[in-house]
């Protein structure tokens, strides 16, 4: 029953990546050449803006993935607690149907110099004007882009973990309550453990996914540094068609990151 809907997949995915492949090591069928080398991959590693892409890309990464899982696994144990789980599982729902695009534009009104926040503050005195709110869109540490990835990916990982805290975690609760464990005693032997498979595969998907998007880090980053993924997009898009193996070996190398991070936690 799988064989369809993994047969489509499989075509785009592996096609896409073995075109990648083939391009970034000299297949040009653009130009009309193939010369086949490990230059693309040679100029991309000694290249200093794509060091300076690597790190921002990891920070962005690791610490917006880490961010969501906290919150993430907080907000589904909050949601638990209260006993809203149906309605507040909705709202969630309705949160991860907001296109990253969108979400980035409301982020960026939100903290950009003039935005609602610096308004907010000088409306209130807390600083002598807008500009003297530490910039948190288009800066060299990427606040803006971990806040948009936090917020949107909080929600993701809830779900996840929501839906992991079925019946089965409330008997093995009640057990551990009768044998005489406190509430931490719970939360940290058998809720937790519960909880860490499903939430670590969702953190995966969360690592993969904000390592290769686009949109986000092309609104709310600096020219200069960029993610691999804007570095790797503007490299493509080049009239320069020569720069379109570099462009690819970048793409491979945001592949082979992915593939690392899905095989830590395997």
């Amino acid at each position: 029953l799988l064989a369809p809907a993994l047969l489509v997949v499989g075509v785009f995915v592996v096609g896409g990546v073995l075109q990648a492949v083939l391009q970034s090591l000299g297949h040009a069928p653009v130009v009309g050449e193939s010369q086949w080398s490990l230059d693309a991959y040679r100029r991309v590693l000694a290249d200093p803006a794509v060091h300076a892409s690597l790190l921002l890309t990891a920070r962005v990464s690791l610490i917006s993935t880490a961010a969501a899982a906290v919150l993430g696994t907080a907000l589904a144990l909050l949601v638990r607690r209260l006993g809203g789980r149906r309605r507040l599982a909705v709202l969630f729902h309705g949160t991860l149907a907001v296109p990253h695009l969108v979400g980035a534009l409301a982020i960026g009104l939100l903290l950009a110099p003039s935005g609602l926040l610096s308004r907010a503050a000088y409306r209130l005195g807390l600083v002598d004007s807008v500009q003297d709110v530490p910039a948190l869109t288009q800066d060299a540490f990427g606040w803006g882009i971990i806040a948009e990835y936090t917020w949107k990916e909080t929600f993701f990982v809830a779900v996840v973990a929501l839906a992991a805290l079925g019946r089965r975690v409330s008997d093995l609760e009640d057990v551990a309550s009768t044998l005489g464990a406190s509430r931490w005693q719970r939360l940290r032997e058998v809720t937790l453990p519960v909880l860490a498979p499903p939430v670590a595969a969702a953190s995966v998907l969360v690592l993969a996914f904000v390592t290769a998007s686009y949109e986000v880090p092309r609104l709310l980053g600096r020219p200069y540094p960029t993610t691999l993924s804007v570095e790797a997009f503007q490299r493509y898009r080049d009239i320069d068609l020569t720069s379109r193996p570099e462009a690819m070996a970048l793409a491979v190398l945001i592949a082979l990151l992915t593939t690392l991070a899905a095989l830590a936690y395997l």
